[in-house]
């Protein structure tokens, strides 16, 4: 099993300080539901630090990286609604990548979540793939975990231009390669899985992140 869809949104920011209950209220009834209007998007999350490490996480799982082509999401990101306009310049540090899913297993939502970024070793690519292909199904089933998944982004498609990223104050960053793994056990999502990517081929930068969920919306 894993998520249904073949494409997904990851985005790591900060809030400008002050402004977090505007943006929480912003996000959960206005944002996550007018993107869950358009075709082709299937889940909508966002999650709060725990530790050091970007403010908030928002993903999103779509049918397929089309989506985020399509003319119907284009037309959300060039014509905010007035909301929008208000809360988008508050959003600091921006990473928003738009992912096609190389690999997913398990079932369901975890409450934790770790986010590990990093890059694949040139030449390698495939190899590291093929070893976190395997991982992933391994992790999904591990004590305290519940599922695990492998993003690779388009940075082409993340770094068009549109008037929410000119409203946030310019270009957002991408991430390459991300490894999303996600339970019920905080220790357990949280391990450090550093040297396994290392052995299988990701350069020196690896960053993990860990997360607790605020919102599921579907």
């Amino acid at each position: 099993m894993g998520w249904a869809g073949s494409g997904a949104l990851i985005a790591w920011h900060d809030v400008e300080e002050g402004r977090e209950a505007v943006y929480l209220d912003w996000h959960s009834h206005e944002h996550m539901r007018e993107r869950l209007a358009i075709p082709g998007f299937l889940q909508g999350r966002r999650y709060s630090v725990v530790g050091s490490g970007p403010q908030f996480l928002v993903l999103y799982t779509v049918t397929a990286p089309d989506v985020f082509t399509s003319q119907t999401y284009l037309e959300h990101l060039n014509h905010p609604t007035n909301w929008t306009q208000q809360v988008m310049p508050a959003l600091r540090n921006m990473n928003r990548s738009l992912c096609r899913v190389a690999a997913s297993s398990g079932s369901g939502a975890g409450r934790c979540l770790q986010t590990i970024r990093f890059s694949p070793e040139l030449g390698r690519e495939a190899h590291l793939r093929g070893v976190l292909t395997s991982e992933a199904q391994s992790l999904a089933h591990q004590q305290g975990l519940c599922a695990a998944h492998l993003l690779i982004a388009d940075r082409d498609r993340s770094r068009a231009p549109t008037r929410e990223t000119a409203l946030r104050g310019g270009q957002d960053a991408v991430a390459d390669w991300v490894l999303v793994v996600e339970g019920y056990d905080e220790a357990a999502v949280a391990e450090d899985r550093s040297e396994l990517l290392r052995q299988g081929g990701a350069g020196p930068s690896i960053t993990g992140n860990l997360y607790r969920m605020d919102h599921l919306c579907f």
